[in-house]
């Protein structure tokens, strides 16, 4: 048994046994929860009661294969905004298109992102990249916090070391780096914009990172895209004046509510305030981007370091459209080859943001299957080849009683200007599961003592 299966092993078996079977202790974890409005929806955004764990090696292995592939990423988008032939290949609306085309005025094309990971039996695989406005991050460091002192995770740190990974201070820093590279030379103003009413039931994660960094001691304040007002170039909320935009707005999000003419474009296009994530971070984003990291004729000049890190941790992906392509260095016709392997194959839309659905081959049979294609070939989607995700036994409190359920469990990684600082857990049923439970889960790196 791995180490830490063994520890998986004996915090459950502590919750099963001994003075925590008395589930007090979780009852009073919930309450700090709701207090501190750790929700979402009306529901707990962590219903679960063990942390995840992830080991030293598998740690080290997220940092340096994930840095490796954001600066193979940040290759290729420049590449591409050389290169209107690659720019197609991205399938980027027409607005999105300008919005790349304008100098954010400081070096990282994204000053924060996020890899969602399959960690599984020692694979690693980076099913896509979240560039645009990536979340998690200010959860789990709450949930950490919480998390590390509760009773049973006190009594399991007696045989084994358990260390924190905090997003907090690494985003403040990346923000204050990028404002500098700007031009800004006094102490910035900050607004976190983001779409309000979606937290109306529960706390915007970003009200954790409003109140660290006011703890800093920098003026912020969380603004609605409505609130903002651009005169004589000064972006600003009321008296509030703003000199550093955390962008919490999806790009596609956005240009479904407003046009090239909002306060917050003319101030982006004029250089009078510092956007972070910059509008090019949508590059990016899509999914499509996979699909270029894994041509090898685009990378075959890439540093080796990088090119390693696609050709591991990578799942082959191709935009779907009525095209020749090549397969494990063999050419095949993309429709064709889509059609006849659906057991291997996912067919995903191009943009997290759309209405599209998402088709895992191996849950259909044939027909449905080739009408999910039609769909694809109709829309921006993108096909990726079947990553195998890994699973565990967490448990949880329902009315009142503790069960075990097997969970999907995606770890992501967080990057700060192209290094990996932090990372958060979500838990779900996955694909073909009973259970409607999921959440974010604290994750731990997890040592012998």
């Amino acid at each position: 048994m791995s180490l830490l299966d063994d520890a998986v092993t004996k915090y459950n078996k502590l919750l099963e046994s001994g003075p925590f079977r008395d589930l007090a202790w979780a009852e009073a974890l919930h309450q700090r929860m709701e207090t501190l409005k750790l929700s979402a929806g009306g529901r707990l955004i962590c219903p679960f009661l063990r942390p995840n764990f992830v080991s030293r090696r598998q740690y080290e292995s997220l940092v340096r294969g994930g840095e490796a592939l954001v600066g193979a990423i940040d290759r290729m988008e420049q590449l591409v905004l050389a290169n209107p032939a690659l720019l197609a290949r991205l399938e980027l609306l027409p607005a999105e298109k300008m919005l790349a085309a304008i100098d954010p005025g400081y070096q990282a094309l994204e000053v924060a992102g996020r890899l969602d990971t399959h960690l599984n039996n020692g694979h690693l695989h980076f099913v896509q990249y979240n560039a645009d406005s990536p979340t998690g991050a200010g959860y789990a460091d709450a949930l950490s916090e919480l998390f590390y002192d509760l009773p049973p995770v006190k009594e399991f740190r007696k045989k084994y070391s358990l260390s924190k990974v905090g997003s907090r201070k690494h985003l403040l820093h990346a923000l204050l780096k990028s404002y500098k590279q700007f031009g800004g030379a006094k102490k910035p103003n900050i607004a976190i914009v983001e779409f309000r009413a979606q937290y109306h039931s529960g706390q915007s994660e970003f009200e954790w990172f409003r109140d660290f960094f006011r703890d800093e001691g920098y003026a912020v304040e969380i603004v609605s895209p409505e609130q903002l007002e651009y005169r004589n170039r000064v972006l600003r909320k009321g008296a509030f004046e703003i000199d550093v935009v955390y962008r919490r707005v999806g790009v596609q999000e956005f240009l479904i509510r407003f046009d090239l003419s909002h306060p917050l474009v003319q101030a982006y296009r004029d250089r009078a305030v510092c956007v972070v994530n910059s509008f090019r971070s949508e590059l990016a984003h899509k999914k499509a981007m996979f699909g270029l990291l894994t041509d090898e004729t685009l990378t075959g000049k890439f540093p080796i370091a990088e090119r390693k890190a696609i050709r591991d941790h990578v799942p082959w992906t191709r935009l779907v459209s009525a095209a020749k392509t090549t397969y494990e260095d063999k050419p095949i016709d993309l429709p064709e080859f889509i059609a006849a392997n659906r057991e291997k194959l996912a067919l995903k839309p191009n943009d997290d943001y759309s209405d599209l659905h998402t088709y895992f081959g191996w849950e259909m049979d044939g027909p449905s299957w080739d009408r999910a294609l039609k769909q694809a070939m109709r829309a921006p989607y993108v096909v990726q080849e079947r990553v195998q995700p890994e699973r565990s036994i967490f448990p949880m409190m329902n009315f009142g009683h503790l069960e075990f359920r097997e969970m999907q469990v995606d770890v992501h990684p967080h990057a700060y200007l192209g290094k990996v600082q932090g990372c958060s857990t979500w838990l779900s049923a996955g694909t073909g599961g009973f259970s409607t439970a999921s959440g974010i889960v604290p994750t731990f790196i997890l040592d012998a003592k």
